[in-house]
């Protein structure tokens, strides 16, 4: 459905007698037939969190805080700013200004050239003779694009198509998006659809006068997409003005905001910063603190299995937590626990009878994992990678994924950092690995991470070495259809958030390094809780 101002007058996305055409036309020379198809880069989220990049990896450089309660589900949906204007009226440059001023990490840039339509054959060649209309509301998708911003502002992972202008279609492999605390919507259509129109929570028209647009486009167009100046005047006249006048002009009543001059008019993108830090700092929220106050003195969870005591297992942990035990004793009997841990949490799988034939030439009614989609194991960085090997030794070709969650040290509270999941990971049962957790900010976090990139609760496996009754419960009473499976609960977490009796700071321990002065089992080096 359209805003009122896409009127009854509109023209389908493909016709070739744009009103207009006549008022410049008349000046120009004939038009040559033989003009060089429209050419135009591929579309693109031109702006992600902050990322450092490596040979392998990228890296979040700026972590985001919690974005649930909790009860583990979502309390803040991001802050969506829509920007509207007129083809080159500098929407993306406001938005990088925007960007830039407001200093908060996890903001995307959405654009609205990502969400073409696929072109017909018959289109294809009107577009190629620069006669399709890509300045018309019935160009664009506006159902997968009122989708994926929805979802996008909800908390979850997307996946963004990646238009090539040349070949008038959406590349193979999609652009997956995923962490938004801002989401910045740019395009000439922004306020064109009612349904797009309610998930904006600023709206913003930028304004350019038309000869202005006009001189950028010719820049461009000319520059960059090897155009001729008689083919883009032709289709600024047959399309993109009267798209303008009727289309894009009239929406500028439903702006919040009109930011005249575009880019350079740095007094009303300081106005619109500040509205947006106002905005961000009432959606603040303390997971930790509610989760220290809440569900003591309740029986564990049905959820929870733990390891059965047996001496052998016992005498592992004695081993393990005394604090003059060798850091190659420390490994050796962690290892040992992590194996059984794993093939302990293999048992909650889902199985079905399987008969094979023995050598003997006799039946034998065995069980084969059934289940739709792969294991994988998802790491919680850097603890939780020291489980990898127990579970690779027993699931061979295992898919795994890491997640990086460490402490912000002023607030607190647990930050995601840096992610890195198979993909399709959506049907997979999840073993989630971490060491320890205490008060269980760390695995709601990852396990919140896991769910919003739509992999079901009731599929997701938390095992942990050590865990603390309030970590269980915490992630219980959040996530109830997750397995939490564990080698021994703890019953106390103190004032720093230490396990009690505990276990010390497993990464430290086992990888030999120096814990600081004030660790918890939530510090930075070992982000687990």
């Amino acid at each position: 459905s359209r805003s009122p101002v896409a009127n009854n007058g509109a023209r389908s996305a493909g016709q070739t007698n744009g009103g207009g055409e006549g008022s410049l036309d008349r000046l120009l020379p004939s038009i040559n037939t033989s003009l060089l198809p429209r050419k135009r880069t591929t579309s693109q989220c031109k702006s992600e969190p902050p990322l450092l990049w490596t040979s392998k990896r990228t890296i979040y450089t700026a972590g985001r805080p919690p974005w649930y309660n909790e009860h583990g589900t979502q309390s803040k949906e991001a802050f969506v700013i829509g920007l509207c204007g007129g083809s080159a009226s500098g929407k993306t440059t406001v938005a990088r200004k925007i960007i830039e001023a407001l200093d908060v990490p996890w903001v995307v840039l959405l654009s609205m050239d990502s969400f073409y339509k696929v072109l017909t054959a018959e289109q294809q060649l009107l577009a190629a003779n620069n006669d399709y209309n890509f300045d018309h509301p019935d160009a664009f998708d506006f159902s997968l694009l009122v989708h994926t911003l929805r979802k996008l502002k909800q908390g979850k992972s997307v996946k963004i198509p990646v238009y090539d202008f040349t070949t008038h279609g959406r590349q193979k492999e999609w652009k997956t998006v995923y962490g938004a605390s801002v989401i910045i919507f740019e395009g000439i259509m922004s306020f064109a659809d009612k349904e797009l129109l309610k998930l904006l929570d600023m709206k913003i028209f930028v304004d350019t006068d038309s000869d202005i647009r006009l001189v950028r486009r010719l820049r461009r167009d000319i520059t960059e997409r090897g155009r001729d100046i008689d083919g883009v005047i032709k289709q600024y006249n047959k399309f993109v003005k009267p798209a303008f006048e009727q289309y894009i002009e009239p929406t500028m009543r439903l702006a919040d905001i009109v930011v005249p001059r575009g880019g350079g008019n740095m007094v009303a993108i300081d106005l619109i910063v500040q509205h947006v830090h106002s905005q961000l700092e009432e959606r603040e929220l303390s997971v930790r603190a509610a989760l220290a106050s809440a569900h003591q003195a309740q029986p564990l969870p049905q959820t929870l299995s733990v390891v059965e005591s047996t001496p052998q297992v016992r005498g592992m942990h004695t081993i393990i937590r005394n604090k003059e035990t060798s850091r190659d004793e420390f490994i050796f009997y962690s290892k040992r626990l992590m194996r059984l841990l794993i093939e302990r949490a293999l048992s909650f799988l889902p199985s079905q009878v399987h008969i094979v034939q023995t050598p003997q030439g006799e039946d034998y009614e065995g069980r084969t994992f059934h289940g739709k989609g792969q294991i994988t194991g998802v790491s919680i960085l850097r603890a939780g990678e020291t489980m990898e090997p127990a579970l690779r030794a027993v699931c061979k070709d295992v898919r795994i994924g890491k997640i990086l969650i460490q402490t912000n040290q002023d607030t607190g509270e647990p930050e995601l950092h840096y992610l890195r999941l198979p993909k399709d990971i959506s049907e997979d049962h999840v073993i989630l690995m971490d060491c320890t957790v205490s008060t269980g900010a760390a695995a709601m976090m990852a396990i919140r991470v896991l769910l919003d990139h739509d992999v079901q609760e009731d599929k997701i496996l938390l095992v942990s070495l050590l865990m603390a009754e309030m970590g269980v419960h915490s992630v219980a009473y959040a996530f109830p259809q997750v397995k939490i499976i564990t080698t021994a609960v703890d019953k106390k977490v103190n004032d720093l958030f230490h396990i009690i009796p505990g276990i010390g700071n497993f990464g430290d321990r086992y990888f030999g390094t120096d814990a600081p002065p004030d660790w918890s089992d939530d510090d930075m080096d070992e982000p687990s809780c």
